[in-house]
């Protein structure tokens, strides 16, 4: 055993004295530090252990039509909480709560038991309900207000506007893409609680307000909307279509008017409708357009100057064209007709002509971009398409097959969004405006947040857009859109049936469509209708026009466009003027000779060519047009005629006037080549000769005494 000896015991004390101050010391200034240094913020952590907050939603902003009416508010309800530290039987609690709030008691319990400062046991409740919970007054369950989204007018609109989830956030559509300015931010009720969770007796309560969110001003017109929807449902039903889709536009804004999606829901009660009701499929699906198609295919051709109104073609019913056969839904096809009458007619060979050959990939492919298609319109809404769009030198199959397709609207993919805007184009004199849903958006004491900005990029030149509109609305007037004109209001616009592609083959399922604008001169509404899979009747101008021609006329009306007035009948020189009348025969007449006939029948005239004699008209004799309608002539000296199957024989026209040899080869379908003046005197074929139909007849002319 060692011996320590006094010196040692001492150092080893003072050592250990030593220690022990230093940790005194340590002790003392940690001390300070936290009494005074951290004071505050030991302070706010107690108080925030001891504060248990409710939170507060927010309301909601209003969602407005551009007439300020309201299609979306926030509405206060009241909802059940449970402070599960204050709950003193989760078992006679939840069996209390269960009858009231229809639910399974089990449930209840499990959620009383939580180890949660709140929880939610119930939300939206009925006025019974909420009076009976507050006088069960049972301990840890309390109510609070909280707003939920309401729809006023039910189903209207519901696959724009979307829906909002119990919690009070935008979910889909216009609720979800505006989500940040609608949903506004929350505030809380804070109540001061014990280490247990109980509500401390005269403890501090706080209430933190929310703030609302802002409020969203759409461009919809909620009487077009009306009317879109109801025009729709009905088509839908009596065709037997799966679906149906209408959307208007002002082609100058790009604001959307209408957008109606049917089969439809009520945004109220979206849980018991089928999901695939709320997919708005005329933003977020594609289909193949068909002939609507060709309103991009016909004005590329007229802005590159491979096409004139009067341009003749020839269809004999089928064409050949980069190893694939293009047939015309005409039986035998149209034969000999100009540019106007193939729009008219919605002729396909001509239009595979155009996309494949005048146009060409390279070209075509720049005014499919020019339009958007291929791309997302940039519409101020979640999950839009860009479509499919072929890309030249980038083909696997028959690049020249695959743009005579895309011709005439086949081989490629759009949305109807995409389509109505390309239409809108036209309507705007080639000017492409992006489509919006946000007029502006206000605070809750109407300050101006954001205003949605108008721009517009250049497709077409001012001149073929106006050009292609005379085009579209001869369509109307002489071809398969008659059912869309609306009296007093001039209708331009395109039919459209296509065949349906599944498993890479087409089937005999079609989608019907009308796409156009009014009024042609001064267009304020630009809409296209598209019905899927109709039964029975499936052609868009049958079927899908008269759609477009009940609401465009309901819009225009509402729009407070004023209808053009028609002159009343009244003797014009010795002919009644008429609404209607009907376009006399003019071919093989001379220029000046049917300028007059013309004139005394009402009508104006556009003269194609520098010839003497008319070759060509449009609208075709015979045909039914408003007084004053433009009559389209072409006149040449030369003309090549296109030899089909049709023979006629050539009548004798020796010793009649010009006159009256022009009608009468005209009658037959042959044309005239006029030498000298007068009376004919010498033919060529002569009479009896057989030759195909609009052969040129040579006939020689000499006045009275001339020899």
């Amino acid at each position: 055993m060692v011996r320590l000896t006094a010196m040692q015991v001492r150092k080893r004390i003072a050592v250990v004295f030593l220690g022990v101050m230093i940790g005194i010391a340590v002790l003392f200034f940690r001390l300070a530090y936290l009494q005074v240094v951290q004071n505050h913020w030991y302070q706010e952590k107690a108080l925030h252990q001891r504060m248990r907050p409710v939170p507060v939603d927010a309301k909601r902003g209003v969602i407005y039509d551009r007439n300020l009416q309201k299609l979306a508010v926030s509405v206060s309800s009241d909802a059940v909480y449970a402070v599960p530290a204050e709950v003193e039987n989760p078992v006679q609690t939840a069996q209390a709560l269960a009858s009231l709030l229809n639910t399974d008691t089990a449930a209840l319990e499990e959620r009383l038991t939580k180890k949660q400062a709140t929880v939610w046991l119930a939300r939206k409740l009925d006025t019974e309900t909420a009076r009976a919970i507050r006088k069960a007054d049972l301990p840890g369950i309390g109510l609070v207000e909280r707003p939920q989204r309401y729809y006023p007018h039910g189903e209207l609109a519901a696959q724009v506007l979307g829906i909002a989830g119990i919690d009070n956030q935008g979910l889909e559509g216009l609720e979800f893409f505006y989500d940040e300015y609608l949903r506004g931010t929350p505030g809380r009720v804070v109540m001061e609680k014990d280490a247990a969770g109980r509500q401390i007796p005269d403890g501090i309560r706080r209430f933190v307000p929310p703030v609302d969110g802002a409020n969203l001003v759409l461009t919809l017109d909620h009487v077009i909307q009306y009317a879109a929807e109801r025009e729709l449902a009905q088509a839908v039903q009596e065709t037997g279509s799966d679906q149906g889709v209408f959307i208007a536009m002002d082609p100058k804004t790009g604001g959307i008017l209408a957008l109606a999606v049917y089969p439809s829901y009520d945004p109220n009660e979206y849980g018991a409708y089928p999901v695939q009701n709320r997919r708005n499929v005329a933003i977020v699906d594609q289909y193949e357009p068909g002939s609507t198609f060709k309103i991009v295919t016909a004005s590329a051709a007229l802005d590159e100057g491979v096409v004139a109104p009067m341009t003749r073609f020839y269809d004999p019913g089928h064409i050949k064209i980069g190893g694939v056969t293009v047939r015309c839904w005409r039986a035998g096809g149209h034969g000999s007709q100009t540019f106007i009458e193939a729009v008219e007619n919605s002729c396909n060979p001509v239009f595979a002509q155009i996309g494949a050959e005048r146009l060409g990939g390279e070209r075509f492919y720049k005014y499919i971009n020019l339009y958007g298609f291929g791309d997302q319109t940039g519409i101020d809404f979640p999950g839009e398409a860009k479509g499919i769009v072929p890309v030249p030198g980038k083909i696997q199959w028959g690049e020249v097959a695959r743009w005579a397709n895309v011709g005439f609207g086949q081989g490629i993919g759009v949305t109807p969004l995409q389509l109505l805007s390309a239409m809108a184009t036209i309507a705007n004199g080639g000017m492409k405006v992006v489509p919006h849903f946000m007029s502006e958006i206000r605070d809750g004491n109407g300050r101006l947040i954001e205003q949605y900005p108008i721009t517009a990029t250049r497709v077409l030149k001012e001149e073929t857009a106006a050009e292609f509109t005379q085009i579209l609305r001869s369509v109307v007037v002489n071809g398969s859109g008659s059912r869309a004109d609306i009296p007093g209001y001039r209708v331009a616009g395109k039919t459209g049936t296509a065949q349906v592609a599944e498993g890479g083959r087409y089937t005999e399922k079609r989608v019907s469509s009308f796409v156009g604008f009014a009024p042609a001169d001064d267009p304020r509404i630009a809409a296209l209708v598209v019905l899927y899979h109709p039964k029975g009747q499936m052609y868009g101008g049958v079927i899908a026009a008269p759609v477009f021609q009940a609401v465009v006329e309901d819009g225009l009306e509402r729009l407070g466009v004023p209808r053009r007035q028609e002159p009343a009948p009244k003797l014009h020189g010795n002919i009644l003027q008429q609404d209607e009348i009907s376009v006399p025969n003019v071919i093989n007449f001379p220029q000046r000779e049917a300028e007059n006939i013309l004139r005394q029948a009402g009508l104006k005239y556009q003269l194609h060519g520098e010839g003497e004699i008319v070759f060509d008209q449009v609208p075709a004799p015979g045909t039914k047009v408003p007084w004053g309608t433009i009559v389209q002539l072409l006149a040449h000296d030369e003309v090549v005629y296109d030899a089909g199957d049709e023979r006629v024989t050539v009548p004798k026209v020796v010793g009649l006037s010009m006159r009256e040899v022009a009608a009468k080869l005209a009658q037959v379908g042959l044309r005239l080549q006029v030498y000298g003046s007068g009376v004919s005197v010498k033919q060529d074929p002569a009479p009896g000769t057989t030759v195909p139909a609009e052969f040129i007849v040579k006939v020689f002319f000499e006045s009275p005494g001339s020899n």
